[in-house]
Order: structure tokens, then C-alpha cells, then sequence
């Protein structure tokens, strides 16, 4: 097995991770088009967030970086990574408070956008909303917020991987 992780070209193990958070961002597509589970403030920037991990990752690929360019795109996913596992985090915890301590639903997305300074809405999304609390589509027990921690840790490992492999 290491014989054939040393023989793939980094650029494929890249495109492996594109692929993978692509697929991640069809799955909610389809959550919120088929099964008509819109999704929360804290789901949109979780949503942002992987967006942001896939363009890295095709960047990475196309990019062919050498070793200083792949611990900088490794540095960076797993930043990016890491920020995903505080938001859904969050979610989780939003999720799994009393009824009673649930944030109160508040303005929409499109609302705090045209309204407010992004500061302020970057605030508002990372507080949450009464509709973070909601719990959705499972998978052996785990809802969605858990699901994208562990697909957060997953594409920051496979970065950092890469990059500690060293040939390209």
C-alpha cells in the first residue's frame, strides 16, 4: 500500500481532494433541491467554507507546486480545515442545547447582506439561529454539522499528507 501511495503523483492525490469536497458540496445541493432541507446560517458558512477547501485543492492540482508550495496549500487547507471544525463545532453545540437556551431565529442571509457590514454579518452567522438547532438528514446517528466536522478533519489530514510526503 505505500509502495502505491509513493507511485500516485501529488497532483492526482490534489485532484482526489477536489473531488471529494465537490462531492461533498453536490451532496447539499441535493439535500436542499431534492429533499427540500434548506440550510441553516451555520450551514451556509459551512457550505463557504468547503467552497474554499475544493478551490485548493483544484488550485493544488493544477498548480503542480513544489515542495515550499505544497506545506504553503497544505498550511492552508488545514487552516481552512480547522476553521470548518470551530463552526461545525458550534453547530453541534447549538444543536444539542435544551430548547429553552436555543438562539432565537433571526433575519436571513440575504437580509443581513444587504443590510449590514460583513463584519457584523460574519457575527450574526457564527452565533447562530434557532434554525441551527434543527436537526435533519442522519447517517448512522450523525447528523449533518457532525458529518462535515469529520469531512473537515479528513481534508485537512489528506493535505497535510501530501505535503509530508514530499515527492512530487
Amino acid at each position: 500500500m505505500l509502495k502505491l501511495w509513493r507511485r500516485i503523483p501529488n497532483s492526482w492525490l490534489y485532484l482526489a481532494g477536489f473531488m471529494f469536497a465537490s462531492s461533498l458540496m453536490g451532496f447539499g445541493l441535493y439535500l436542499q433541491y431534492v429533499k427540500h432541507q434548506d440550510p441553516c446560517p451555520l450551514c451556509m458558512l459551512q457550505r463557504v467554507i468547503f467552497i474554499a477547501i475544493l478551490v485548493m485543492f483544484l488550485l493544488a492540482s493544477t498548480h503542480g507546486p513544489k515542495r515550499l508550495g505544497e506545506r504553503i496549500y497544505a498550511t492552508l487547507i488545514a487552516l481552512l480545515s480547522l476553521s470548518g471544525v470551530a463552526v461545525a463545532a458550534r453547530h453541534i453545540w447549538i444543536q444539542h442545547l435544551p430548547a429553552d437556551q436555543v438562539p432565537a431565529c433571526g433575519p436571513g442571509l440575504d437580509y443581513m447582506l444587504e443590510t449590514m457590514p460583513m463584519a457584523n454579518v460574519l457575527k450574526e452567522l457564527l452565533h447562530g439561529s434557532g434554525e441551527c438547532a434543527a436537526h435533519g438528514w442522519t447517517f448512522l446517528t450523525l447528523g449533518i454539522p457532525e458529518w462535515s466536522l469529520l469531512c473537515y478533519l479528513a481534508l485537512g489530514t489528506w493535505a497535510v499528507l501530501i505535503a509530508l510526503r514530499g515527492k512530487s
